[in-house]
């Protein structure tokens, strides 16, 4: 006769051995999330300080102040593929951590030389320019090493614990940002941006979790043909290519009120340094909301499902935007807008990242999300343009509008794939 609860119990006691321990006790993820922690609030005071630099400092017209903007992210148009197969080589977390250090000593450039001399337009194109080329190294190596470190079967909880941190990075540093440009200037704010990537550095440099040897059909075959496998994989996958298709074309539109956003609120809203930084800290609420909502989101609608569902929700709120009057109540109609698309942002890309993950084989981690983020990041230099282009001949508030509407009907790619149909992401399978 057969002992049915010795059975149950003993198959209760295996599963629960099998739940992966917390990520809170994992050091070596606690490293790795501080220290991008840090590094995301570092970016969020750039965010602010470094248009502001061009706009307050040195009287930069629209399209200059746009052409920051398409310098920053023009990498991603030019060398995310190479950096897929670069990725997939080498070890992710060696280059992580160099790219750190090199962004540490190029954003120190703008304060340093702004004490010891005077900035130029110029200086902040370079600077702009590399450290978004390093950026795109970066992060296609930190979507890809993230999946190594901390197993299969918590990706979706580091993926919300970092999507998390981001946003309360971005609240906090714009904020910071707005208040440092008043008290101190602008250009001497990102003393603070260059000493967050030190801190990320040193995060890195403190793990001691082994990285797996580098294996698999990138380190075998030419290297046109590992940056094709990696195309090749999210174009003709039925998911990914629509979700790419959809992240691109809301990156291109809202790029072009993104390039323009920082001249809008100062010139038509006519807001302060530390508005713009209390409106920028807006999104980042939105973004902590969505976090914090994004795992019961997902289970009472469906973890795939939620992916268009975040983008059709909060969209009536984006109109806020373009249509706030200048003054006061103006710009908390904006922050408002703004608000909701930061939660729109958290719980998408939380949703779509680890669909991808799942997805993906993980010897193609590295090219697939270089070839996502070739086609989703290289979008937004092109948007940038649009944005400096259209604010030039048709003026900032049509920009605004412009980008609103396109950035709205990017879920229709969505609606039209295979996820309207789809509640949940498929399980991975058991150890």
């Amino acid at each position: 006769m057969t002992d049915t609860k010795g059975v149950q119990a003993a198959d209760a006691q295996t599963a629960e051995r099998k739940k992966p321990g917390s990520l809170l006790r994992h050091r070596d993820f606690l490293l790795l999330w501080t220290g991008q922690t840090v590094s995301e609030a570092g970016t969020a005071v750039s965010t602010v300080a470094l248009p502001l630099v061009a706009v307050t400092v040195l009287k930069a017209s629209a399209f200059q102040v746009a052409m920051l903007t398409f310098l920053a992210s023009l990498a991603f148009l030019l060398v995310s593929l190479p950096a897929g197969v670069v990725v997939d080589r080498v070890r992710r977390h060696s280059l992580m951590m160099w790219c750190d250090v090199a962004r540490t000593v190029l954003v120190l450039s703008i304060p340093l030389t702004a004490v010891l001399w005077h900035v130029t337009l110029w200086l902040l194109y370079v600077v702009a320019g590399l450290v978004g080329l390093l950026t795109v190294f970066f992060d296609v190596a930190y979507q890809s090493y993230t999946p190594t470190l901390v197993g299969p079967q918590q990706i979706q909880d580091a993926n919300a614990k970092i999507g998390m941190s981001r946003e309360v990075s971005r609240l906090a540093g714009p904020a910071v940002a707005g208040a440092l440009v008043d008290l101190i200037g602008a250009a001497r704010a990102l003393f603070i941006d260059a000493g967050s990537f030190a801190v990320s550095a040193l995060s890195l440099f403190l793990i001691r979790t082994p990285e797996p040897a580098v294996t698999g059909g990138a380190a075998r075959v030419p290297f046109r043909t590992a940056m094709n496998e990696g195309l090749g994989f999210v174009l003709k996958h039925p998911v990914l290519r629509m979700i790419v298709a959809s992240t691109g074309t809301y990156n291109f539109f809202n790029q072009a009120g993104a390039a323009v956003y920082v001249l809008f609120l100062v010139r038509n809203l006519h807001a302060s340094a530390a508005a713009v930084g209390l409106v920028f800290a807006a999104g980042a609420v939105g973004g902590v909301i969505g976090g914090s909502l994004s795992p019961r989101m997902a289970r009472k609608f469906g973890s795939a499902r939620i992916i268009w569902l975040a983008q059709l929700l909060p969209a009536p709120l984006y109109l806020l935007m373009p249509l706030a009057p200048a003054g006061t109540l103006g710009v908390v109609l904006f922050a408002i807008g703004y608000a909701a698309d930061g939660f729109m942002v958290l719980v998408y890309n939380t949703a779509q990242l680890t669909y991808r993950q799942r997805e993906c084989p993980p010897e193609l981690l590295g090219r697939m999300n270089a070839s996502v983020r070739w086609i989703v990041w290289g979008t937004i230099p092109l948007g940038a343009l649009l944005g400096g282009g259209l604010a030039t001949w048709a003026g900032v508030r049509t920009t605004v509008w412009v980008s609103t509407i396109g950035g709205i009907l990017a879920v229709i790619w969505l609606l039209a794939s295979p996820l309207r149909t789809m509640r949940d992401i498929p399980e991975l399978p058991a150890d």
